[in-house]
């Protein structure tokens, strides 16, 4: 591939934000990193159109490049929910003096680009919060911002903290979750840990996340409470994904469905095995790559350009490591 040409794939989320420049040759030149960029995760929508817009010019200063400069562009982001989402945000990028039209989706759609050459599936990525939908290689899609069952590591920590609770109410059968969460959070028993969550400047949501990868440890070592809580958040996204593709007449059997974000990054295979109950003859992809890895190859697929995600992640790492790695 020329390395003079250059693209652009963001990932954009309720907790952070990542633009990746790359060249022609499949390199990473340039990379941006921020906070939340979803319309609805903010006081108002400019406010995560400013965050966006700094994430993507730090990237492209690192790059040494203007926005005319790059042939495409993918913006995966958390918000692109509705239809008027999309115009929004496509009217603000529009705005930008880029070199092309951007293609605004919804992170669920960036996340299926990653095991998926065809960018045709179903996608289950689960991480602070989750994106589930699916589309067909025509570019037919359906997802939804708001299911009616949430699931991510907030919701799965809360629902961890709180079965603590019960149990030490006399609510609820005991769980090895209780001795880990008072460790965790260094709490002397479940009513001064509800304390430290619910009062008055009370802990937040980074905190609270923190107990989701021990809900995953403790589901895997079979504790009953962990389990049922893993395996019922996991039939929900499953549940989430066979209907998408119904949506949209993509057949679930035979169909990749990948699966990525932070919390199939621990080890344990109850969620996916409770995701994939939910999608019979389903050819499950689980992936560890970044999200923001998937855009790019996206952008690249708008300019008829071959792409590599492991060999985009190497770079990406690589690109990094100068910046983590001095002083």
């Amino acid at each position: 591939m020329d390395s003079g040409t250059y693209v652009i794939g963001v990932d954009g989320g309720n907790t952070s934000t990542t633009a990746v420049v790359a060249d022609g040759s499949g390199t990473v030149v340039g990379v941006g990193d921020g906070g939340c960029t979803d319309i609805y995760g903010v006081t108002s929508p400019p406010q995560a159109l400013d965050e966006l817009d700094r994430v993507v010019g730090t990237a492209l200063r690192e790059a040494g490049l203007g926005p005319g400069q790059l042939r495409s562009g993918v913006f995966s982001l958390a918000g692109a929910d509705w239809p008027e989402d999309h115009d929004y945000l496509r009217g603000h990028l529009g705005g930008c003096s880029f070199g092309f039209e951007p293609l605004v989706v919804n992170d669920a759609m960036g996340g299926l680009r990653l095991g998926s050459p065809l960018w045709e599936g179903i996608a289950v990525i689960c991480g602070t919060g989750n994106a589930v939908g699916a589309r067909r290689r025509d570019g037919t899609c359906f997802h939804l911002g708001f299911w009616p069952d949430t699931v991510g590591a907030a919701t799965l920590s809360q629902a961890a903290l709180d079965a603590v609770l019960r149990h030490h109410l006399g609510l609820g059968p005991p769980t090895s979750l209780t001795d880990r969460a008072l460790g965790l959070y260094g709490a002397t028993d479940p009513i001064e840990l509800q304390h430290r969550f619910t009062g008055r400047g009370g802990l937040g949501r980074s905190d609270l996340v923190r107990m989701s990868p021990i809900l995953l440890d403790e589901a895997d070592q079979h504790d009953e409470v962990a389990l049922e809580i893993v395996t019922a958040a996991g039939r929900a996204m499953g549940g989430q994904g066979r209907v998408s593709a119904e949506r949209i007449g993509l057949k679930v059997a035979g169909a990749t469905a990948v699966l990525g974000g932070g919390l199939f990054q621990h080890p344990t295979d109850v969620l996916v095995d409770a995701v994939m109950e939910e999608l019979p003859g389903a050819l499950a992809h689980r992936t560890t790559l970044p999200p923001v890895i998937g855009a790019v190859m996206a952008a690249y697929d708008q300019i008829g350009r071959e792409s590599d995600p492991e060999e985009l992640d190497r770079s990406l790492r690589g690109f990094r490591v100068p910046a983590t790695g001095g002083a």
